[in-house]
């Protein structure tokens, strides 16, 4: 069990669309934040396992003190408790987790995210090496959201303005798609919406990539509404799949594949 309690220790905004929550974590070793660029946390907002709750990228992480960078949406329970956090208040935290494992042998690397990635891409751009070159393709709302990107010299930017995001039909994975990628062995990051991540990864196996180059997660839906009243209706059915597949010993991106494969089947 990694629950946890935090408290909210102070707030600032970061720009029109982005809001940093920093939180004192009673028991870090308890939570286990995980050191990967996409460090995640789950947040319950009501300090409770069973209240409503939202998974956020960790930007800092020092000790008992965590940086929570939070995009603000026109509506939501996430972005309601961003906006009206305060000093003092508290949370519950479970589930910390990361996916960024980048491949030793890669030769470049290639992030691709929209706004929900944000946060996780600033922080593995911001701890980038710079020993292997970057091309980073990004979705945002509009240009001043590529201001909070940090510098890095060994990092190229390629944007999307005003596609995705749930403003607009996203282009993420047509972008990938035209990019000409550079020789040699890649490795692929992504963090976006979820029809965009099962294209992306599509594209890349089609082009002979094996799992150990791609950390591939969708991190929201589009008409999500839809989409879990659908699911509801064949949720043993996939589940099972997924089962199976760590029963047999593939391992979780492996069954996680095998998952996503058998929601197109049934039409998700």
């Amino acid at each position: 069990m990694s629950f946890t309690y935090a408290s909210v220790v102070r707030t600032a905004a970061l720009s029109r669309r982005l809001r940093r929550i920093t939180l004192q974590v009673d028991h870090p070793e308890t939570l286990g934040v995980e050191p990967g660029g996409d460090s995640a946390v789950g947040v319950y907002f009501a300090a409770s396992p069973d209240s409503p709750g939202r998974n956020y990228s960790v930007r800092h992480h020092d000790g008992a003190l965590i940086d929570l960078d939070i995009v603000l949406h026109a509506r939501g329970q996430g972005t309601e408790w961003a906006r009206t956090a305060r000093p003092g208040d508290r949370v519950g935290l479970d589930h910390a987790r990361s996916w960024y494992r980048p491949d030793p042998a890669a030769d470049w690397h290639l992030l691709v995210t929209d706004l929900s990635g944000l946060p996780a891409a600033a922080r593995i751009i911001e701890e980038h090496s710079g020993a292997t070159p970057v091309t980073a393709v990004v979705e945002v709302a509009d240009g001043d959201d590529l201001d909070y990107l940090p510098p890095h010299p060994g990092v190229d930017i390629v944007p999307s303005i005003g596609t995705g995001n749930g403003y607009a039909p996203s282009r993420l994975a047509g972008l990938v798609e035209a990019l000409t990628l550079p020789a040699g062995r890649g490795y692929c990051w992504f963090a976006g919406e979820a029809a965009e991540s099962r294209a992306v990864r599509k594209y890349l196996r089609g082009r002979g990539w094996t799992t150990a180059q791609y950390d591939i997660t969708g991190y929201w839906r589009f008409d999500s509404e839809d989409w879990d009243a659908r699911f509801a209706l064949v949720e043993d059915r996939v589940l099972a799949v997924y089962e199976r597949a760590l029963a047999e010993g593939k391992g979780d991106k492996v069954a996680s594949e095998e998952f996503d494969d058998e929601l197109e089947r049934v039409g998700l």
